[in-house]
């Protein structure tokens, strides 16, 4: 039995190309570093002793300045490459980290937030079209797969290494992650390959041929936009259920911790594998609708009348996770097939836009339903947004079809 486990991870793992390898390590230690904004509200509340509301502004600043580094990280990667924009985005994002730890003047504070999330988000399309670029034939799920595993453990350890750090010196943790950002720039600039002559034929391309520009691609913006949609009603998980978990269930922060870690250990253990078993039996828009309806079901169990609130969070979550194992990898995998080498980064920009206009807009409309309606249709609200995003993907995937078939 241990032998057949051992063999399918095995295989699971195997065929990745060196690169991609060193991508996620180095993506690993990137999530390891990632510590300050989770605590941003409370390092303005606690060490620099303002309101909430003034926390709430430097917390939608970070989303805006993420708005504007993913569209521009995205063009950049076109122009210059994934490689430098990459290793720019990195080591200027750090050291403003480590200054932001040196400020205290609240205007200036606002200021940076904004600049601070532009290079930080503007790594991400970069990272995106760098994972399809290293990637061998047939790896790209599998590839990006291994990127997020790495995500998540970075993560886990990161946001422990998180609270131990504020317990000591909130400041400390803007000068870890900004000198854990340099260090990742510095990785990727010393064992990464460059990509020979990226400028100039980026350039030869650019006045050859014809470039498609993802919102040209009408499958492409109807995507997004629900791609949009469903990652904004995803991400209110780890926003707004916690806080629910507390008020409503009574559960404690070390037990709510717990719960909502289970998300990163499931997929550590098991998203790689069920990738490497699923992944060429259906086509990932399919993939995509079933782990939408996962999503819609963990909401409805929030809403559940039983009495048994620990076990229902866990089963929430354990939902909520198989859910995101078929939906995420799918996700990347059908805009990469959109896109090529030439115009990979404003695809890339297209969907992690998808993730700042999330982190903007999805916790404060989240919490306005909840307080002045109810956290129960706050969640039956949510399932039934996502119940109609399977159904919006399922009529994409038809017409897509259709489309191919009418081509042939």
């Amino acid at each position: 039995m241990f032998k057949l486990i051992l063999n399918t991870y095995k295989s699971s793992f195997s065929g990745l190309s060196r690169e991609t390898w060193l991508l996620s390590i180095v993506m690993m230690f990137n999530r390891c570093g990632s510590m300050a904004v989770p605590f941003m509200g409370l390092y303005v509340t606690q060490s620099l002793h303002r309101t909430e509301m003034d926390a709430g502004l430097i917390i939608t600043l970070f989303g805006v300045g993420s708005i504007l580094g993913s569209a521009t990280g995205g063009k950049l990667t076109d122009l210059i490459g994934f490689r430098p924009v990459q290793i720019l985005s990195s080591i200027i994002g750090g050291i403003l980290f480590i200054i932001f730890s040196t400020i205290t003047h609240f205007s200036s504070l606002c200021i940076l937030a904004v600049v601070i999330s532009f290079f930080s988000e503007a790594f991400r399309p970069a990272n995106f079209t760098a994972v399809a670029h290293y990637a061998k034939k047939d790896t790209i799920t599998r590839s990006y797969s291994l990127n997020r595993l790495a995500v998540n453990i970075g993560w886990s350890v990161g946001i422990s290494m998180a609270g131990v750090i504020a317990s000591f010196n909130y400041k400390l943790l803007f000068i870890v992650e900004g000198s854990v950002s340099i260090l990742v720039g510095a990785g990727i600039m010393f064992l990464l390959p460059k990509v020979q002559d990226f400028m100039k034929k980026a350039k030869e391309n650019r006045g050859s041929m014809v470039i498609t520009k993802p919102w040209q691609d009408a499958f492409y913006v109807k995507f997004i936009l629900l791609t949009t949609v469903f990652i904004t009603c995803a991400f209110l998980m780890f926003r707004v259920v916690p806080v629910f978990f507390k008020e409503e269930w009574h559960i404690d922060e070390f037990a709510i911790g717990m719960i909502i870690g289970i998300n990163g250990a499931i997929i550590a253990l098991f998203e790689m594998i069920m990738i490497n078993k699923i992944e060429k039996k259906k086509s990932p828009m399919f993939f995509i609708i079933i782990g939408s309806i996962f999503f819609a079901i963990s909401y409805l169990l929030l809403s559940a009348p039983f009495i048994f609130h620990i076990a229902m969070a866990v089963l929430t979550i354990i939902t909520f996770t198989i859910g995101e194992m078929f939906v995420l990898p799918f996700i990347n995998t059908v805009v990469i097939s959109r896109s090529n080498e030439h115009n990979r980064g404003l695809y890339a920009a297209g969907y992690t836009l998808s993730w700042s206009c999330a982190q903007v807009v999805g916790p404060f409309a989240g919490f306005y339903i909840a307080r002045h309606l109810s956290y129960n249709w706050l969640w039956f609200g949510l399932a039934c947004i996502l119940m109609l995003c399977a159904y919006g993907f399922s009529l994409l995937d038809k017409k897509q079809e259709k489309t191919i078939l009418e081509a042939s």
